[in-house]
């Protein structure tokens, strides 16, 4: 893309998602003032009641968009008992947005290791002490248990717990958004077709 299409918000009959998505996420690395990789992801529970929270892109590729979490989480039991979701990037100092819908599948044990690994040693230690979205009696009991942990494993390796995993959105449909004058914005939705995608220009 020109730097022209990049500051008007216009695009080429040549874009594919994935590609452009990974420009975008530049440009954002560029110009946000942190997390640029940070996303709104929704999900729903079993009576379609919907949750919405803010979590880290890890990964993307075009097989869909990686993030982590807990299994046993509130978003983990949503994600694994409905398997569809929905994510939002939204970039304020570039004026832009990608909408993501899909189907959700467990990224493979080799992909969560890696990653794990890759984490702060107390990032590893927090995912054995926090029983995410449950009650927690008071702060000192979740210090307690990093403290224990932190024993427990001492200078030693720490492994992955087995409630600790990553989830992949693959998207059925994935929009762009850049705010134009006059709220005469540019959308282009991707949808998918087959094993390609259908681009469609959307009304703002």
């Amino acid at each position: 893309m020109s730097e022209n299409e990049l500051t008007t918000g216009d695009f080429t009959e040549t874009d594919q998602p994935f590609s452009l998505f990974g420009t975008w996420l530049e440009d954002a690395t560029a110009s946000e003032p942190n997390d640029p990789n940070a996303l709104a992801l929704a999900t729903v529970d079993a009576d379609g009641m919907p949750n919405v929270r803010m979590v880290l892109l890890k990964g993307f590729d075009h097989d869909g968009f990686v993030f982590y979490t807990n299994y046993e989480s509130q978003k983990g039991l949503e994600l694994l008992g409905q398997k569809k979701a929905a994510m939002v990037f939204h970039w304020k100092s570039l004026r832009r947005q990608v909408r993501v819908r899909g189907d959700i599948e467990l990224v493979s044990d080799a992909e969560a290791d890696a990653y794990y690994e890759s984490r702060p040693r107390g990032s590893r230690i927090g995912a054995w002490a926090s029983k995410q979205s449950r009650p927690l009696e008071s702060r000192f009991a979740l210090e307690k248990a990093v403290a224990e942990y932190t024993m427990k494993f001492g200078i030693g390796r720490i492994p992955r717990p087995a409630h600790w995993s990553g989830f992949r959105l693959k998207p059925v449909s994935i929009e762009f958004w850049h705010d134009r004058p006059f709220r005469l914005h540019d959308r282009i939705e991707f949808r998918r077709k087959g094993d390609g995608w259908e681009k469609v220009r959307m009304y703002p």
